[in-house]
């Protein structure tokens, strides 16, 4: 088969650019769209990996499709939350390393 034959596997809507996940780090600061502290990032799973969370079966297959960071929550009371990668607004390396969400941290799925 030649190079026509893989035309059906190629994908001409792939963004040049990097998702702003493959951006994120392990150990980076996360805050929310107000600009409030959310935590520390402790997992990212890039879109379609198939490692769901442990959330409700509709909210963990979407954050598979397009990809999640799992944040240890900030705060004595701080629970695990996770962010879908199209939550994500951008992210700052250097010190400290940080990722901007879109939303509010009210609007993260819960662990």
């Amino acid at each position: 088969m030649g190079l026509a034959g893989n035309a059906a596997l190629m994908q001409p809507e792939m963004p040049t650019r990097p998702l702003p996940i493959a951006r994120v780090n392990v150990g980076m600061s996360v805050a929310d769209s107000a600009g409030e502290e959310v935590g520390t990032v402790t997992a990212v799973q890039m879109p379609g990996t198939g490692a769901e969370p442990d959330l409700d079966a509709a909210v963990a297959e979407r954050l598979v499709a397009v990809g999640y960071l799992r944040i240890d929550g900030a705060g004595l009371f701080g629970k695990d939350v996770f962010a879908g990668g199209d939550q994500i607004a951008g992210s700052v390396e250097g010190e400290p390393a940080t990722v901007t969400l879109n939303v509010l941290r009210e609007d993260l799925a819960r662990a």
